[in-house]
């Protein structure tokens, strides 16, 4: 065996030791109980979740943490996730890792990692905010999001969550998204005496035009929310004031949410630069393609289109307000979702704003050690970030 061919095959042991130390498998439940009431994925079939049980002091501790996974506006984009896991749970695989803000241990998760943490599986396709009673009988689409969503809180509660001394709602994306949208209900869901906070990690999307100056993400929403039967489930505190589809985007919800609420997010976010300031519809030459790939082939233009775009998230983040109940990690990194992955959550290297990574920042705000509202500099002035670099090949997902 050559020298090389061996130092590759000891980077990849490394490798594997590491990403077996940095996370862990947590099987899968079913709720099929949830069947019975109408409350399931877009398939038909039933809702699921992963959960690790919490220990030692945290026993009577539960952080709720949701999926992510975009959204389906038609009964087109719907079919198409009916046969797969972001749909079905039948084609959810049956153990998931744990890593980042779901470790079990306290050198890779300090704040919460003898919780009781969970998993909350996604498919389907708005952010469980859907309910449509009506089932197509051609497509046997159900529009149930809303009914997931109690369903499996239910069974958490049974399953300890009523006794919870603190108690945390959290998600990535889409998840981030109904970590934001159902953070006052999950909070009433609890008892009066229980200490409730929500987080969002790539959950903020924020209302602009493209590049073509078309309002895409505006009339995307607008169709999700239309399909599903979303508007009775959005935040009335905005539904009474503003056409339902906008209450999809933070902007306008966050202000009115009573229960408080942290938001992590790159202000450069790859899933909405991707996807909403340069859609493929925005971009049919292509010009964007290399940019959305790798921040470092955008040209010139293109990062300064990227600056007004980061301008419109901090302007649209203002939606927050101005209280100490409210917390956020707004850096300058091309990434998306960044608590789930050990690398980005709590490690050495991780992203830093103030000195602090997001586990220290969100632990030091939820337990009330400090506040944390911190902003970045604007791209490149970032050491810490860990900027995404993706597969030419993948396709947008709006």
């Amino acid at each position: 065996m050559s020298g090389r061919l061996l130092k590759c095959l000891h980077i990849l042991v490394f490798m594997m030791i590491v990403l077996r130390t940095e996370s862990f498998y947590v099987d899968i439940t079913y709720v099929r109980s949830a069947v019975a009431k109408g409350a399931v994925c877009l398939d038909g079939s039933p809702p699921a979740y992963h959960l690790d049980r919490g220990y030692g002091t945290g026993i009577n501790n539960w952080l709720v943490h949701i999926e992510g996974g975009g959204w389906c506006n038609n009964v087109t984009t719907c079919l198409a996730r009916k046969n797969n896991r972001l749909g079905s749970s039948k084609y959810m695989v049956k153990q998931l890792a744990f890593s980042g803000i779901l470790n079990n241990k306290a050198n890779f998760n300090p704040d919460f990692y003898n919780w009781n943490r969970v998993k909350v599986r996604y498919c389907d396709g708005a952010s469980f905010t859907g309910d449509v009673e009506a089932v197509n009988p051609v497509t046997k689409l159900h529009y149930r999001g809303a009914r997931v969503f109690l369903a499996v809180m239910e069974d958490l509660l049974a399953k300890g969550m009523k006794n919870a001394e603190n108690a945390v709602l959290s998600g990535c994306s889409a998840g981030g998204l109904a970590a934001i949208l159902h953070c006052d209900s999950f909070k009433a869901l609890l008892p009066m005496g229980t200490k409730v906070k929500c987080f969002s990690d790539a959950g903020y999307f924020i209302n602009t035009k493209d590049v073509s100056g078309a309002q895409h993400i505006e009339a995307f929403y607008h169709d999700v929310v239309s399909t599903h039967g979303s508007a009775k489930n959005l935040p009335r505190s905005c539904t009474s004031r503003m056409k339902p589809s906008l209450c999809f985007f933070p902007q306008y919800v966050a202000r009115e949410i009573r229960t408080p609420l942290f938001i992590i997010n790159a202000a450069y976010d790859s899933w909405q630069i991707k996807n909403i300031l340069a859609p493929g519809v925005a971009d049919p030459h292509g010009t964007w393609h290399n940019c959305k790939t790798d921040i470092n082939k955008c040209s010139a233009t293109q990062l300064q289109t990227m600056q007004g775009f980061r301008l419109e998230f901090i302007r649209a983040l203002y939606g927050l307000g101005v209280s100490t109940s409210r917390g956020y990690f707004i850096n300058s990194c091309y990434a998306h979702c960044q608590t789930e992955m050990q690398e980005t959550w709590y490690r050495s290297d991780s992203p830093k704003l103030n000195n602090k990574t997001i586990a220290k920042a969100v632990g030091d705000w939820f337990y009330d050690r400090s506040p944390f509202q911190k902003g970045d500099c604007p791209y490149p002035c970032d050491r810490t970030c860990h900027n995404r670099v993706f597969d030419p090949q993948e396709h947008t997902l709006v």
